[in-house]
């Protein structure tokens, strides 16, 4: 394996349109911080069986093109190379390439519409990190975030398209805010907490994106797994909507913090485990909250969650375990961010 990773890396310094392809299968890989393309490539069919099995192929296609997109506007924008090469510029283009086709109704002018918004989310991508370096943080996947809600929220008021959050815009306290079915077959539920990181429910799907995380993190699979069975199991104790729980819509944001706080930013530990425990419930608190907000808007909360939280984790500074050790995920969006201050 380390053979063909390193034939596969002189490949890509020495032929233009393979480094390119390099660059593409790692933007998948950043989403949950890992810097390799074959995590990157299990991620990739991991969206591809989950699209595929719920009837919208158009999901893996948009987030393909999103990707392709979004990297060969880093490329023409002049990027800084090296980071380019990580796939750091790739994978937020990813997430609104699959975020489009998921909460617009398929019509030509869709793709287009996605097009525009994977260059948008590039640019975007680097006005927020040239902000946010100055506090040694990095936009993480806010500029998925924010150039999706932008997206939906003006299709509103276009008479092409229709989106298709199933949200029925209400303020807080009016209506039903929990109920629905819930399924106790706990596992699948866990599981699909992970496939949600790229909007997809199934459990296989999340089943997938454990084994590459496990092939590049032990660490970050690890926390993967604790972020998405404690955020479902506080959501569950605290009476979440059970249709939701189903879905694992209360696991993802938690799944990213988990890894990102847990496995990526620190090393493992017993206080970082605990900080980390406590960011779960914080992600969670911070979801639910967001939800009441943006629910009179019709929209979804995304990763809005997890970056906020994250963010306000970091910003007090603790540096429970200073020194990375062999376990550590190395050239993942953070660790870029950081050396460039």
């Amino acid at each position: 394996m380390v053979a063909i990773a390193r034939d596969w890396n002189g490949l890509a310094d020495r032929n233009p349109l393979v480094q390119f392809i390099d660059a593409c299968l790692r933007g998948p890989a950043q989403v949950v911080f890992q810097n390799n393309p074959v995590t990157g490539l299990v991620i990739l069919i991991a969206v591809a069986w989950g699209a595929f099995d719920s009837g919208h192929p158009r999901v893996f296609g948009g987030g393909v093109l999103g990707l392709v997109v979004g990297t060969a506007t880093a490329l023409v924008l002049q990027v800084d190379r090296a980071s380019w090469r990580k796939g750091l510029f790739g994978f937020s283009p990813f997430l609104t390439g699959i975020a489009v086709p998921t909460f617009l109704d398929q019509r030509p002018l869709m793709w287009l519409y996605l097009v525009l918004g994977a260059v948008g989310t590039t640019v975007v991508t680097l006005a927020l990190n040239a902000i946010f370096k100055h506090w040694g943080l990095t936009a993480f996947t806010f500029p998925f975030v924010l150039t999706t809600w932008v997206l939906l929220l003006a299709a509103y008021q276009f008479d092409r398209f229709t989106v298709l959050t199933q949200l029925t815009p209400k303020f807080p306290g009016e209506g039903t805010l929990t109920g629905g079915r819930f399924d106790w077959d706990l596992v699948p539920i866990f599981l699909r907490g992970i496939s949600q990181v790229f909007l997809i429910n199934s459990w296989v799907s999340g089943l997938l994106i454990v084994i590459a995380l496990l092939i590049n993190s032990r660490w970050s699979a690890v926390f993967a797994i604790v972020g998405t069975v404690g955020a479902t199991l506080l959501a569950l104790w605290f009476g979440a909507d059970g249709a939701s729980l189903d879905k694992g819509l209360f696991g993802f944001n938690a799944v990213l913090t988990a890894i990102a706080v847990g496995a990526v930013l620190h090393r493992p530990g017993l206080l970082v485990t605990g900080y980390t425990l406590f960011g779960i419930a914080l992600t969670l608190f911070i979801q639910m909250a967001m939800a009441s907000v943006l629910t009179p808007l019709g929209i979804p909360v995304l990763t809005g969650p997890f970056n906020v939280a994250t963010w306000l984790l970091l910003l007090p500074d603790r540096h429970f375990a200073p020194v990375p050790n062999h376990e550590r995920v190395k050239d993942t969006v953070v660790s870029s961010v950081r050396r460039s201050v």
